[in-house]
């Protein structure tokens, strides 16, 4: 057996149903594997950026390893961005990649990554963006590796991993005599009891003596599936409950306990709720830069915070917890509840106060379409179990704050990663993982520039994603953060191809729509499809998100703004 086939093989063992990847010499003999593999569906990438991305996809959902592989050299390194996205946003993926003969080291070959003389070091670029790379240089050892890796993929805060295989051990007569199925032993992340115990004496007082009490909840509880604990943890104590703009959707944003997203570009209600809190209870967040309105020093000021998460460095990364609970999302709010439920007799039906957007009417004063109510649109329309990905941009912000969800619903951000274009690619392989929930992507023009050839990809596997693009013909977030900064823009408008006509090329559909009631004649149509579709939605430029720097609302934010910027001048 062949050393690719051994690792194909082992993949298989362990349940991997799909493999994202670019073409190359160096992989050739994986290509080959892949091909006759009866469990494994092999997606070849138009761009090896995009099968890394895919691969993020594929294990957002899920409790399974994303795969994807590239040939040596540039095809490895166009991996790094989505190992990087992996790593941030809890992924567990594994790539694979080819390198060159080991026996010419040092000499400047063809795709030389070995660091010597010169060449790049691959070895400590994949260090730097994994939780663990490994180098194989024995086929015995190969069934070992790749024991390990998926192993390191999954324990703990899940996260990326790389394999490195020399082109040496892919040559005629070096094979693997020792093959063996891998095996999971990943435990799960289990809270220490007297951490639970000592958080609960401090939110049981707390409640007792009538102080108030939130639940924040992010992306750390939907990757745990935590939605039935959460629910259950709020119903009981009736506390108010605010998500991250990952964290949409844990429980049903109609529930009325839910006061919105608390972040940066989120609801004035949920502001409020934050600023009469006495405690907060972070479920499954590492409270990071949006979500903490750029990390403001005054943020806890005042409150107690208990905070639940599965990686202990994430705990006091940025604020002091007065009660860490390291923990799996869905254990650790279990062992909470079940901690609380001696110390705390039923509560009364609480009423929280509406979220603001609920009632928000838009005006429309533009003739083209406004991103808010192409927001509203899609998420109304957007089915039970559906998926609505947004990429890096004002479109992240509109989709965030209009866009109710129902439970059983998510929505998926940029993460702290931030690229453009991981969502526009990585759908493909939710969809994959997924093939029964609706995956649409909400993008920028831009963002859909960068990547939007792997709509290829989707047709030729059947794959009826839906992007939706917002076409304004710039970066709006760039404009806006030049106009505030420095008081002038530039090289911010771009021209845009007509972006259906494209689709249509590629044998997808494609709408162009400048009105809302094309646009959801257009959506309804993709919708019922089952089709890629790509949906250009012309938008206004003239609409500016809703954003404060400050919780204490747009007013309060504006006024620190003008009042730092009067310092800097002082200075």
């Amino acid at each position: 057996m062949r050393v690719y086939e051994a690792i194909v093989k082992g993949l298989e063992s362990i349940g991997v149903q799909a493999a994202f990847g670019g073409a190359g010499e160096n992989a050739a003999s994986l290509m080959l594997a892949l091909k006759d593999s009866p469990t494994i569906n092999p997606i070849i990438a138009r761009h090896e950026q995009a099968a890394s991305f895919m691969a993020c996809g594929y294990a957002m959902y899920n409790n399974r390893l994303g795969f994807c592989f590239a040939t040596a050299g540039p095809g490895a390194f166009n991996l790094f961005s989505g190992l990087a996205v992996a790593l941030s946003d809890s992924y567990p993926v594994l790539a694979v990649s080819g390198y060159a003969s080991q026996a010419w080291e040092g000499r400047g070959s063809l795709n030389e990554t070995s660091g010597k003389n010169g060449t790049p070091d691959s070895r400590a670029m994949f260090r730097a963006t994994t939780k663990k790379a490994f180098f194989l240089t024995d086929p015995a050892q190969a069934c070992d590796t790749l024991e390990e890796a998926v192993n390191v993929a999954f324990e703990g805060r899940p996260g990326p991993v790389h394999i490195t295989v020399p082109e040496d051990l892919t040559h005629r007569g070096v094979s693997v005599d020792n093959y063996r199925d891998i095996e999971l032993r990943v435990e799960p992340v289990r809270p220490d009891p007297a951490e639970v115990d000592a958080a609960a004496a401090s939110v049981a007082e707390a409640i007792g003596a009538g102080r108030s009490v939130v639940a924040l909840v992010g992306f750390g509880a939907i990757r745990s599936g935590a939605g039935k604990e959460v629910r259950r943890f709020v119903e009981r104590f009736q506390l108010p409950v605010l998500t991250t703009l990952d964290g949409k959707g844990i429980v049903s944003e109609n529930h009325p306990l839910n006061v919105g997203v608390f972040a940066d570009s989120g609801h004035a209600s949920a502001w409020k709720a934050f600023r009469e809190a006495d405690v907060v209870v972070a479920i499954g967040n590492s409270l990071n830069q949006h979500a903490t309105f750029n990390y403001r020093d005054d943020l806890f000021e005042g409150k107690v915070l208990v905070h639940v998460n599965i990686l202990r460095r994430e705990i006091g990364k940025a604020y002091r917890a007065a009660h860490p609970i390291v923990a799996d999302a869905a254990l650790g709010v279990a062992a909470l509840t079940e901690a609380l439920e001696a110390r705390v007799g039923p509560q009364p039906r609480r009423t929280v106060d509406g979220r603001d957007y609920e009632a928000r009417r838009i005006p429309h004063l533009f003739s083209r379409i406004h991103p808010g109510q192409l927001a509203q649109t899609m998420g109304r329309l957007l089915p039970p179990g559906g998926v609505l990905l947004a990429d890096a941009g004002a479109h992240l912000a509109w989709l965030g704050y209009y866009v109710e969800l129902e439970e059983g619903q998510n929505f998926r951000k940029a993460g702290t990663f931030g690229p453009m274009a991981g969502h526009v690619n990585g759908a493909i392989g939710l969809k994959v993982a997924h093939p029964e929930r609706t995956v649409v992507v909400g993008c920028g023009d831009g963002c859909y520039s960068l990547a939007g050839f792997e709509l290829m990809t989707a047709v030729e596997h059947s794959l009826p994603v839906i992007w939706v693009i917002f076409d304004d013909g710039e970066f709006k977030l760039i404009k806006l953060y030049q106009a505030t900064t420095y008081f002038d823009t530039g090289l911010v408008e771009f021209e845009n191809p007509d972006f259906a006509a494209y689709a249509r090329a590629c044998g997808a559909d494609g709408y162009t729509v400048d009105t809302l009631e094309d646009f959801e004649t257009a959506y309804r149509a993709a919708l019922a499809s089952g089709r890629p579709t790509v949906i250009d939605a012309k938008i206004t430029r003239w609409a500016v998100p809703h954003y404060s720097p400050s919780p204490d609302g747009i007013i309060s934010g504006l006024v620190e703004m003008v009042e730092q910027r009067f310092r800097q001048q002082q200075h």
